[in-house]
Formats: C-alpha cells, sequence, structure tokens
C-alpha cells in the first residue's frame, strides 16, 4: 500500500509539474527583444529616422490594474479620426508601426502603445486579452476624455492584439466606431491544444484542465475565459477579419470562425500569401486595398 500511495504522489506530482511548467510558458512567453524588433520591422516595414523625425508625443495612460501604459501620440492634421494599434505578443508597440503609417496615410490621428508585461507597460504577466481588454479600454476612454465623444475611432489588433479587441468590444463596450482583426485566434484553448500537438506531440489533456486550474490559481483566470468567439456575437460595429491563408501558427479557419459568428456589418480579407502576421507584409497592395475598401463600404 505504501508502494501504492507513494506511485500515486509521484504521478500528482509530476501532473502539478507539468501545469506548472506550462502555465510558467502562458504567462511569462519568452519576448523579443528590443533590438530584434527594431531590426525586423526597419530592414522591411518602416524607416527608423522617418519615424524618430515624426511629430509625436508620448503618453502614459494609468492602467486599472496599477500600472502605466506607454504610447506614442500621432497627430495627422486636424483630424476627427483616430485608431488605435494593439500589438502581437512577444513585440512591442514598434510593430504596430506599418500600420500606423496606413492610417496616417489616410488622414487618420494614430495611438500605438505596449501591453501590459511588453515594451515600457508595466505588469507581471500576460493575458492574451483577458487583462489586456482592460487597459485598451482605458486607452480608448483616454482618447475619448481628450479629444471628445463625437470623433471617429478605429482599433485594429494583430494576433493577441485582434483578439484583446475582439474581446474588449464583446465583452467591456463596444467603444470603436470600427475594428480591423488580423489573425486572432477565436478561442485560447483550442489554440493551446492545437500548439501542444504541432510543438509538443502531446493531446490537450490532462495538460489543459490542468492547466486551467492552476492558471485560475496563479493569475486569477481560466483558458477557457480567453474566448473571442463568444465575444464576437455581442459586436455591433462593423469588423474587418483578415489572416493568411496559409498561416500554420494560427490557423485561418479561426479567423473564418469568427466572421461567421459576427452578426451585422463584417468584411473578410484572406491574404493568398504570408506566414503567421505576415498578411500586411506579402500582400501590401490588397491588404491596403480591403482597408480601403472596408471603410468606404462603412463610410469610415
Amino acid at each position: 500500500m505504501r508502494a501504492f500511495f507513494s506511485l500515486i504522489g509521484i504521478f500528482i506530482a509530476m501532473l502539478f509539474g507539468v501545469g506548472m511548467f506550462f502555465t510558467n510558458k502562458i504567462m511569462y512567453l519568452k519576448k523579443k527583444t528590443d533590438e530584434e524588433i527594431l531590426q525586423r520591422e526597419t530592414n522591411t516595414n518602416f524607416n527608423l529616422q522617418r519615424f524618430q523625425s515624426m511629430q509625436k508625443e508620448e503618453l502614459w495612460i494609468d492602467s486599472p490594474f496599477g500600472y502605466q501604459i506607454h504610447g506614442y501620440y500621432t497627430p495627422s492634421g486636424h483630424s476627427s479620426r483616430f485608431m488605435i494599434f494593439c500589438h502581437g505578443v512577444s513585440v512591442n508597440k514598434l510593430n504596430s508601426v506599418k500600420y500606423s503609417n496606413l492610417f496616417l496615410e489616410r488622414g487618420f490621428n494614430v495611438l500605438i502603445y505596449d501591453h501590459r508585461r511588453h515594451g515600457k507597460t508595466g505588469g507581471k504577466t500576460t493575458s492574451y486579452g483577458y487583462y489586456e481588454k482592460y487597459d485598451l479600454h482605458a486607452v480608448v476612454q483616454y482618447i475619448k476624455s481628450r479629444f471628445g465623444p463625437d470623433i471617429t475611432l478605429g482599433i485594429h489588433g494583430e494576433s493577441m492584439g485582434a483578439a484583446t479587441l475582439l474581446q474588449y468590444a464583446g465583452m467591456v463596450e463596444d467603444g470603436a466606431d470600427f475594428y480591423i482583426a488580423d489573425c486572432p485566434f477565436s478561442d485560447f484553448y483550442e489554440q493551446l491544444s492545437y500548439r501542444l500537438k504541432v510543438e509538443f506531440k502531446l493531446p490537450h489533456w490532462p495538460v489543459l484542465p490542468l492547466a486551467n486550474m492552476i492558471l485560475k490559481l496563479r493569475d486569477g483566470y481560466k483558458i477557457r475565459d480567453v474566448s473571442p468567439i463568444q465575444c464576437v456575437k455581442h459586436i455591433k460595429s462593423p469588423v474587418l477579419f483578415i489572416h493568411s491563408k496559409d498561416d500554420d501558427y494560427i490557423l485561418c479557419k479561426m479567423t473564418e470562425e469568427l466572421y461567421n459568428h459576427k452578426a451585422g456589418p463584417k468584411q473578410l480579407f484572406i491574404a493568398e500569401r504570408g506566414a503567421h502576421a505576415m498578411s500586411y507584409v506579402e500582400n501590401k497592395e490588397a491588404y491596403k486595398r480591403a482597408i480601403d475598401s472596408f471603410l468606404k463600404r462603412y463610410k469610415l
């Protein structure tokens, strides 16, 4: 009997160890260095000297979680149209510059910012939209309180940033006039199940049910709580969904599912080329046409 209970104890300890390892991967996913991000983005996506010389205002916005959100605001003349940009996991606001330039060219004022635990923004963990959606709410409220309620506001997000804006719009408030969701996951549990199979050749059970419970104890939410597909049905404002058809990190079918679940005004652009989060880089002209078509269609 002692041997039996010892084996049970070892098995439980092993499961707990696996759960701790996996939740560490979730909460503290390795980030790219500022140098890596800057080199990648300036090599292909924007001119550093031009960015540095642009008129921009450094911002520190209070997060509801006690830290400050760092960002830059760049005006475009005297326009009443504004865009907020949400970057993906492991990068920072410099990843948003290429998208913000598109909208500066179209007469929008732009605000790029760092998510929690990224760039210069505070916060200890990454939560894939669970906490980030409330930081986005704080950024939206900053724009509206500073520039008034009669502005036209759009939000663009890439990957985790896209999942964040969908959770914000469907759970916190539908506070923008339109959204552009580029390569979001539809459900975090399903995404992790897929990555477990691809990266570790493991089934989702018992790893994810265990991680679900441990994450709740460690960071206050469950994997199951992060589900843009449960939020998108509540969004009334227009959404442009974007994904590369060959994306093998977050599958294109996730965006197609989100598009199908969204009622009311929406548009879908599936890029012909590009890996994850590369729809714009690999399809620049088609990406621009999709944006222009969307803005024109909904008179934005």
